[in-house]
């Protein structure tokens, strides 16, 4: 990342803060394909796709070189069941698992996912932007499992369908990648025999979402329990752990979270007189990357500091206050202005 890209980024995001929040996105027309690598770099990435968070495919160009497109698959194209076999001694799941982590799933002609960066043979997919799959919901609230199943056309179990959008409609060949933004909801279909890598990842562009979905999620919990509230001891506590067991992380391991990343940030730059910080040579990231990702940090842990749920929290056994933490943030933040 270079200073204009990051100081892009900053602006964007001074804009998001005084605009109205809404809950719902607008779908673009369609999805951009993405041929060449020579001609695209991270800062076209940055910019055109994960910062708006809008989707985008990669050709199978960009994957030419993965040893999974030699190695995985058969001279004809087909997942090479036996190879993967031999090499990794039991067969790759056949279901979509979420994680914070790289899978790689195998699926049959005519499967799919339900409701992800990721390299498939040849699947079609259907995203939502965030916000549009409200009006997908049935009359108890849920999500369905399939999108074109007769039963999501009755109007009495999901009377609010006609209000949502068309979803857009990628077919992914073999060897490309598809990049879903961070919360669109989506649906695949293999049209052949698949072999899916999948990476979901958290980054500086999509923090603040991880951080609103997880204050979302308690909310839902203390709703669901609130009769309890006045009678059940340790109330606040007991809600952080059904939303742990719900969401996988909870309040506290969300600020643990930030603070490893916020630490290994604040390891690549260095002060080097007053108020001047320079990044470590050979740490990978870049200055500006680095300064970008401690900016964002520290926006979102300001916010998880003032949160009265947050401030329930047992603080005392932490390694550090969240507030000497966010301290050290806005200080490398100030010092870095000029650069």
């Amino acid at each position: 990342m270079d200073r204009e890209t990051r100081v892009f980024a900053e602006g964007y995001f001074r804009g998001l803060r005084r605009r109205l929040p809404s809950s719902v996105c607008r779908t673009p027309g369609g999805v951009d394909f993405i041929e060449k690598p020579d001609s695209f770099s991270y800062t076209d990435f940055f910019k055109g796709y994960l910062l708006p968070n809008v989707p985008c495919v990669f050709s199978s160009a960009f994957t030419e070189s993965w040893g999974s497109r030699r190695h995985w698959v058969t001279p004809s194209g087909k997942p090479d069941f036996d190879y993967l076999l031999q090499n990794y001694g039991t067969p790759l799941p056949r279901v979509y698992s979420p994680c914070l982590c790289t899978s790689h799933l195998t699926g049959s002609t005519s499967t799919g996912t339900p409701w992800m960066w990721t390299t498939t043979v040849s699947s079609t997919w259907g995203p939502l932007a965030p916000g549009q799959e409200e009006a997908l919901r049935d009359c108890h609230g849920g999500l369905p499992y399939d999108v074109t199943a007769p039963s999501f056309l009755d109007t009495r179990l999901h009377p609010l369908r006609k209000h949502c959008s068309p979803p857009l409609e990628v077919t992914q060949e073999a060897g490309e990648m598809v990049f879903v933004p961070s919360g669109w909801h989506h649906q695949v279909h293999n049209l052949d025999d698949t072999i899916s890598i999948n990476h979901n990842w958290v980054n500086g562009c999509n923090l603040a979402n991880m951080w609103h979905f997880l204050q979302q999620e308690l909310c839902n919990v203390q709703q669901e329990i609130s009769e309890w509230r006045n009678t059940m001891p340790d109330w606040h506590h007991h809600c952080q752990v059904i939303m742990r067991s719900c969401s996988g992380i909870n309040f506290e391991e969300f600020y643990h979270f930030l603070e490893v990343i916020a630490e290994r940030r604040l390891l690549l730059v260095k002060d080097i007189g007053p108020g001047e910080v320079e990044c470590i040579k050979g740490s990978g990231l870049g200055l500006q990357q680095t300064i970008f990702d401690i900016g964002r940090i520290a926006e979102v842990l300001a916010s998880v500091v003032v949160n009265p749920d947050f401030q329930r929290v047992d603080t005392s056994m932490f390694s550090q206050r969240p507030e000497d933490l966010l301290q050290q943030l806005e200080e490398v933040m100030a010092a870095s202005e000029s650069l």
